[in-house]
């Protein structure tokens, strides 16, 4: 199969080229002509961008789903709706929860078997529950805990190593600790957080490498109290989430977190809720419940609970509303996630030997095609 006559985006620019796609993976990208004209079961990509199939590094649910439902029904339908909207590759998260309700919510992720139609299931991010409970957001304080290396052994032992994120407050007892022991085996996010500049060096400089929903459950940047967005900024090994959602974050402070962090760096994010992909109404997420209006979630208090955003659709506003080059939010969007998650080689580009992830774009953005590991899902 191949994807002919498009711009192919080659990790850097736009180029018109053919892609030729052997079973699952990529085999070749060609100047655009040279293996003859569209053939019956080719992508005519006239006209349109191609791209590596997104991934997403933070999200909950979809479709009436969350991950924390434990559910394979669910897994399967959040899979299947994120593949039709291009996201071809996904990191379920959880909820500060108990470590009785966490351990069969990671083995149930860990053990679906991703059917045809399914986004691939790349890693686990387990966003609680070693956060600030100051700065607990839509999450449950009552579970909220200071980081347990045991702990975290049990839980990646139940979801068979395949938890790639953890989310921690630095400055909360014993988790700077937390960081140094594990850094070298997950990549670890200052998240939920109450933590100053120095705090936040410290966490760096123990090994965390990531930081979660820039700006959101942090303190922001103030020019005598930096805090660790500038403590961030300054290395060039962490990586930054962002929810372009429109809702979250003003545009001119997404632009700002890609003049700080550079288009390397920067990660776009759903952290979408099990309201995303149907209408408003009344929802549940991790034990309380929010009110979807619009493209707006809040719980009972006002705060923001999370998108109803796609990752697809925080691209496109990135690009049409935010003002965010193309290519930087492409890079966003798949590049810099494969990346963070250890996947070079393997996903986040069009290239011979990787998955055969790709979707194909018109001009303003809208999905004409999915190619879904070398098959044709829309």
């Amino acid at each position: 199969m191949r994807i002919v006559n498009g711009m192919v985006f080659d990790g850097q620019c736009f180029r018109e080229r053919d892609v030729v796609v052997e079973g699952d993976r990529f085999a070749r990208v060609e100047p655009a002509g040279a293996t003859g004209s569209a053939g019956a079961h080719d992508v005519d990509a006239q006209g349109c961008y191609v791209i590596p199939g997104l991934i997403d590094v933070h999200f909950h649910g979809a479709m009436g789903h969350d991950f924390c439902d434990a559910e394979q029904e669910g897994i399967a339908a959040i899979a299947r709706y994120e593949a039709s909207r291009g996201v071809t590759a996904i990191c379920p998260t959880t909820m500060t929860l108990p470590e009785e309700r966490l351990a069969p919510i990671v083995a149930s992720v860990a053990e679906h078997a991703t059917a045809d139609d399914e986004a691939g299931i790349v890693g686990i991010n387990m966003e609680g529950p070693y956060i600030a409970p100051d700065k607990v957001g839509a999450q449950n304080p009552a579970y909220v805990r200071s980081a347990s290396v045991e702990e975290f052994a049990r839980l990646q032992a139940a979801a068979h190593g395949l938890i790639k994120l953890v989310d921690v407050a630095p400055e909360q007892p014993g988790n700077l600790d937390f960081i140094h022991s594990v850094s070298h085996d997950v990549r670890v996010s200052v998240a939920h957080t109450c933590t100053d500049y120095d705090t936040a060096c410290a966490a760096f400089d123990a090994g965390a490498r990531h930081m979660t929903h820039l700006y959101n459950a942090m303190p922001s940047l103030h020019h005598r109290d930096p805090g660790p967005i500038a403590a961030g900024a300054e290395r060039n090994d962490v990586t930054a989430e962002i929810i372009a959602d429109g809702v979250h974050i003003h545009p001119a402070m997404v632009r700002l977190a890609f003049a700080l962090f550079g288009d390397d760096r920067m990660i776009l994010i759903s952290d979408s809720l099990r309201a995303c992909g149907l209408g408003d109404g009344e929802y549940e997420l991790g034990g309380q419940q929010f009110t979807v209006r619009g493209n707006r979630a809040t719980i009972a208090n006002g705060s923001l609970a999370g998108s109803v955003s796609d990752v697809m659709a925080c691209m496109r506003t990135a690009v049409q509303r935010m003002g965010i080059p193309l290519i930087s939010a492409v890079k966003a969007a798949s590049v810099n996630p494969a990346r963070a998650l250890g996947l070079e080689g393997e996903r986040g580009a069009i290239a011979p030997g990787y998955v055969g992830d790709a979707v194909v774009l018109d001009r303003d953005l809208n999905i004409k095609h999915v190619v879904l590991r070398g098959r044709v899902l829309k």
